[in-house]
């Protein structure tokens, strides 16, 4: 069991930093992990959870931890999230969590997939105007050719002045 969750370890690991040799994880690697597979619920077990607990068994003047230092972070995590279970088990819980699991990656066509995707417009921007400038509801832009503005306090009154 243990093998497959120091594989999931290695591939956070090494994400982001191809001078990576797996063998320690960062906190921020250690975050992404966490949330990646599903350790982090959000209720028992949060983010500033996450990082007290790395913050607590990486050295002090360290700034990655070991696989052996993660699964005594694994261990401190799985009492918060199984607190009926005992932490060996708790543990054992953890790792299937992590089994397989690979660090979830947006690529730039996902990013730009949302920005266009129509069916997520709401309101007037729901549908594009047509080719003659008309909207759905069929409405044409109009223009005030008069010789006052809009807002000009004699708007209107040259037809009746002449």
């Amino acid at each position: 069991m243990a093998s497959e969750a120091e594989k999931t370890f290695q591939r956070f690991a090494v994400l982001g930093d191809s001078s990576s040799s797996g063998a320690e994880i960062n906190n921020k690697n250690f975050s992404k992990l966490c949330q990646d597979c599903g350790i982090t619920d959000g209720k028992t077990v949060t983010s500033t959870d996450v990082d007290t607990v790395f913050n607590k068994v990486k050295a002090k003047d360290a700034g990655t931890i070991t696989f052996q230092r993660f699964t005594e972070a694994m261990k401190d995590l799985s009492q918060k999230r199984f607190k009926e279970k005992s932490p060996d088990q708790g543990l054992e819980d953890i790792f299937k969590l992590m089994e397989g699991k690979n660090p979830a990656t947006t690529g730039v066509a996902s990013a730009m997939d949302q920005h266009t995707d129509t069916r997520k417009y709401t309101g007037s921007h729901e549908e594009p105007l047509d080719y003659i400038g008309k909207g759905i509801t069929g409405q044409k832009e109009t223009t005030d050719n008069s010789e006052y503005g809009r807002s000009c306090k004699g708007a209107a009154t040259y037809d009746k002045k002449n």
